[in-house]
């Protein structure tokens, strides 16, 4: 079976360290959709904008790092790692049609892997094969990304769309944001689905699990790249494994040229408002148990397998759900976005 996201991250690599890479590469089943966010808008039982989530169903509005251990108050993960309690969570896709309606896009599995919707979480070590990276401490998170952007300018690195032309990823087109993959939604129809790409930074401060706008306790390499093993900042001299989110949009169905607005431009938007995909964000909060994730980043386990941590079935990841904090629609055509959000291009 092939992972075809993995095999183009590997494709970075020059061929005499090629065999050594290896990157944990799972999925995270879809745990709930619904407006929380413990990291922006902390106690508010329903944020402004609605989340897919995944990982540990101890996620609520208030989860204050020092205060909220995700892995004791949790009795479950949507997980492949029964001992990733972490929380992973992203903005929701919709889809505009030309009368004004919006229906939220599903959520396709990644290849090579079994979920229900959510999402697909890397754990990449450095691509040399043998620099070592600093796991991530309880209570730690962090945000990437802006959702007020509408253009490109102050958008972080690594955020981007692929637009797939079959539905098994053929052709598959590379590395993330590469080739012909852009930072804002893609133009045209997808007739194999949107693939967003969410990557967090790299380097930490060593003191900081948090910061009040959620970013400015990580940073990315002063020079080069993560994947060049560029040398963290002396402001953030800790190397972090890379923390990547893969979101397979589902649009088969919304490929109807009678369904998109007549001028042909792109019809869908993310839950905040943005009509123009350079807002899509995504948030953590870590939650490993114990030194789980230490010892599988030491050990360079690769995929959803690893013999230094516990797995569980798909399954019973899938079984892993929570109901909604505020009871609130957002399945079927909707007149409005949850949260009566203005959608705005620029």
């Amino acid at each position: 079976m092939q992972w075809r996201s993995l095999a183009a991250v590997a494709a970075l690599l020059s061929a005499h360290n090629a065999a050594a890479q290896q990157m944990m590469r799972f999925s995270c089943s879809k745990l709930t959709i619904e407006r929380l966010d413990p990291l922006v808008s902390p106690g508010m039982e329903q944020s402004p904008h609605m989340h897919q989530v995944g990982g540990g169903n101890s996620f609520r509005a208030t989860m204050a790092p020092g205060e909220f251990d995700p892995v004791k108050e949790s009795t479950c993960t949507s997980c492949t790692f029964a001992e990733d309690f972490s929380n992973y969570w992203t903005a929701n896709l919709f889809f505009r049609a030309r009368n004004g309606t919006l229906k939220r896009v599903p959520q396709l599995v990644n290849m090579g892997l079994k979920a229900d919707g959510g999402l697909t979480v890397y754990y990449i070590p450095p691509y040399d094969g043998k620099t070592k990276v600093t796991a991530f401490k309880p209570g730690f998170r962090m945000l990437v990304g802006d959702p007020i952007l509408r253009s490109a300018e102050g958008q972080q690195r690594q955020l981007c769309h692929r637009c797939f032309s079959t539905i098994n990823q053929v052709p598959f087109g590379g590395a993330p944001c590469t080739g012909e993959d852009t930072a804002s939604l893609p133009p045209k129809m997808c007739t194999g689905g949107i693939r967003t790409t969410i990557t967090f930074p790299t380097c930490w401060d060593g003191v900081n699990v948090d910061s009040p706008d959620h970013k400015t306790h990580v940073a990315y390499p002063e020079s080069g790249t993560f994947e060049s093993t560029g040398p963290c900042p002396a402001s953030h001299p800790v190397r972090l494994p890379q923390l990547m989110y893969e979101i397979i949009w589902d649009t088969r169905e919304f490929n109807d040229v009678d369904l998109w607005p007549e001028d042909g431009s792109q019809p869908f938007v993310y839950s905040m408002g943005d009509g123009s995909g350079y807002g899509q964000h995504g948030d953590y909060l870590f939650g490993w148990k114990g030194d789980a994730l230490q010892r599988a980043l030491d050990a360079r386990c690769g995929n959803d397998r690893c013999s230094e941590l516990i797995s569980q079935s798909s399954e019973d990841a899938m079984r892993c759900t929570l109901n909604q904090t505020v009871p609130e629609k957002y399945d079927g055509w909707l007149s409005q976005l949850p949260g009566n959000w203005t959608i705005t291009y620029e």
